[in-house]
């Protein structure tokens, strides 16, 4: 199964899908990190993938995304961002909004804990 099939795989079975380096309990860089313990806090339930056990995937999702950064958010499907618009969006509800349009089961109050704490 080529990098590209595996990826598209992945996103369809999985409503939330990261990317990253490492794993959603043992992340592996600092941009990864933040942007699962945003899913975890929030009780997010997510597919993590960690790129940095297959190279293949490593380069294709760079490709298949357009974004030359990892890691990346998909929901539903649809390519979200990577870290620094994750962590924006989070600040802004926009994440919020996200999820309650396409279905995604999240602690509001969470998402409100995280705001408050960077207000």
């Amino acid at each position: 199964m080529s990098a590209e099939t595996q990826i598209k795989d992945t996103i369809e079975a999985n409503d939330v899908v990261l990317f990253m380096k490492g794993t959603k309990t043992m992340p592996q860089c600092g941009f990864s990190s933040r942007v699962a313990g945003v899913l975890n806090f929030m009780g997010v339930e997510f597919a993590d993938v960690n790129v940095l056990a297959d190279d293949e995937i490593r380069q294709e999702i760079k490709a298949f995304s357009d974004w030359p950064t990892i890691p990346q958010l998909y929901v539903k499907g649809e390519f979200v961002g990577g870290c620094d618009i994750i962590t924006e969006m989070t600040l802004s509800g926009e994440l919020d909004t996200l999820f309650d349009d396409k279905g995604v089961g999240y602690s509001k109050e969470a998402a409100d804990k995280i705001r408050a704490a960077n207000a």
